[in-house]
C-alpha cells in the first residue's frame, strides 16, 4: 500500500525532514500522525463473523471494525438482546410474553405488554390492514391442524368441518391495541403467533443494538432474514444470495443475487415445508381466508424493505395474494420492492419483480 500526503509518499517526507532543524519537527510529526491515521483506516479495519443460535434457527453477523474490537463483548450484547426477544415471543416457551396472552381466555381484559411485543404489535396491524388480511397473526390454529404447527407432520388434509370450526377463531381483527399500548380479546379462543416477523424484528435489534455500538458497516442474517448497512471492507455493497426455490435444490443453491445496501431483505417459500397427495402439494403457506394451503403457483416471494420487520411480514402476504396481487400491492408501498417467483404448469420458474428491484440485480 502506498500512503500519501499532499504530493509526496510518508516515506519522503519523513526522509525530507531535517533532525537538526528545530522547525521540521512540526513537520515530522504531522506526517508520522497522517500515516498512522492512513494507516488505521486502510490495515486495522478486518471483516468480523459471529454467530449463534436464537429462535430455533442460526445467526449469522458480519462487521467491518478496527481489529481491537471486543467481538466477545460484542456477541454476548447481541444474545442477551436475542434472548429478551424470544422470551418476548417464543410460543415454545410457556412463561413468554405471547404464551401468557394466548392462556388468557377472557374477552377485554387488558395485557400489558413490554416495549418490543407493543412495537411488533403495531407492525403487524398495519400488515394485516395493508394487505387485506392476507399476513394474519392468529392462523397458528390451522397451520397445527395442518401439521405444520409444533406437532408433528400430519401428511393428511383436515376436514371441512375441522377447518370452519377453527376458523371462527381466527382473525387478527380479534385483538385489540389500545392507544395506552394494552392488549385486549374480542374472542376468548383468539391466539397469536408473531413467527413470520420475530425473526425479522430480532434482525432490525441486532442492526440498532451494532450502530449503537458505533458500528456503521454490518450484516445481520436470522434464519435468512437479512439487514445490511454501509459496506464490505472492499468498499463496495454487500452482495446477498437469493435461494433457489427447487425442492431439490441443495440448501445454499442460488437463484439471484442481489446489492443490498442500509436495506432489509426477507424470503419466504413452500418449496421446503410441504407434502404431497395424489399429485397435489400442500404447503405450510396457508390462506387465512379460507383454512387452506395457497395453491397459486407462487414458490417464492423476496421483500427488499426498509426494516425486516415489515419485509418479514410482506414476504408471507404477498406468497398467500398470488404474484399480480402482490406485485401492484408492493407498487403502491413506499421503500419496499419484490422478486416472486412462480411455478408454471410446465415446471418451469417464472421471475416476476417491483421495477426498482432490477436496478439490485447482479445476474
Amino acid at each position: 500500500m502506498h500512503l500519501t500526503v499532499g504530493n509526496q509518499s510518508c516515506l519522503q517526507r519523513l526522509k525530507n525532514c531535517s533532525w537538526a532543524g528545530r522547525p521540521q519537527w512540526g513537520l515530522l510529526l504531522a506526517a508520522a500522525l497522517t500515516c498512522l491515521a492512513l494507516l488505521s483506516g486502510c490495515l486495522l479495519k478486518r471483516e468480523i463473523v459471529i454467530t449463534g443460535r436464537t429462535m430455533g434457527t442460526t445467526y449469522t453477523v458480519k462487521i467491518v471494525a478496527n481489529v481491537f474490537k471486543n467481538t466477545d463483548l460484542l456477541k454476548k450484547k447481541i444474545d442477551e438482546r436475542l434472548k429478551e426477544i424470544n422470551q418476548s415471543m417464543s410460543t415454545y416457551l410457556p412463561d413468554s410474553e405471547i404464551s401468557r396472552f394466548n392462556a388468557l381466555h377472557r374477552i377485554d381484559e387488558k395485557f400489558e405488554v413490554s416495549e418490543d411485543f407493543l412495537h411488533v404489535m403495531i407492525v403487524a396491524a398495519d400488515l394485516y390492514n395493508k394487505t387485506g388480511g392476507a399476513w394474519d397473526g392468529t392462523v397458528k390454529p390451522l397451520v397445527n391442524l395442518w401439521g405444520f404447527g409444533n406437532a408433528q407432520q400430519k401428511n393428511t388434509v383436515p376436514s371441512i368441518e375441522e377447518i370452519d370450526l377453527l376458523k371462527r377463531n381466527i382473525g387478527f381483527h380479534l385483538i385489540r391495541l389500545s392507544e395506552e399500548g394494552y392488549l385486549f380479546k374480542r374472542h376468548a379462543k383468539v391466539t397469536l403467533d408473531l413467527a413470520s416477523i420475530a425473526k425479522g424484528f430480532g434482525v432490525d435489534q441486532i442492526a440498532e443494538l451494532l450502530r449503537a455500538e458505533g458500528v456503521a458497516n454490518f450484516l445481520v442474517e436470522i434464519g435468512g432474514e437479512i439487514y445490511a448497512a454501509g459496506q464490505r471492507r472492499d468498499k463496495r455493497a454487500w452482495r446477498v444470495g437469493i435461494n433457489q426455490p427447487r425442492k431439490e435444490a441443495a440448501m445454499h443453491a442460488v437463484h439471484k443475487v442481489i446489492d443490498l445496501q442500509n436495506k432489509a431483505l426477507a424470503t419466504s417459500g413452500d418449496y421446503r415445508n410441504f407434502f404431497e397427495i395424489d399429485g397435489r402439494r400442500y404447503s405450510h403457506v396457508l390462506d387465512p381466508k379460507t383454512g387452506y394451503p395457497v395453491s397459486n403457483g407462487v414458490v417464492s416471494v423476496s421483500i427488499v424493505a426498509d426494516t425486516c420487520t415489515f419485509a418479514d411480514g410482506l414476504a408471507t402476504a404477498v406468497m398467500v395474494m398470488g404474484h399480480e396481487k402482490g406485485l401492484a400491492l408492493v407498487k403502491r408501498l413506499s421503500g419496499a420492492e419484490c422478486l416472486i417467483v412462480v411455478r408454471e404448469s410446465t415446471g418451469e420458474l417464472v421471475d416476476y419483480y417491483s421495477e426498482g428491484f432490477t436496478r439490485i440485480f447482479l445476474n
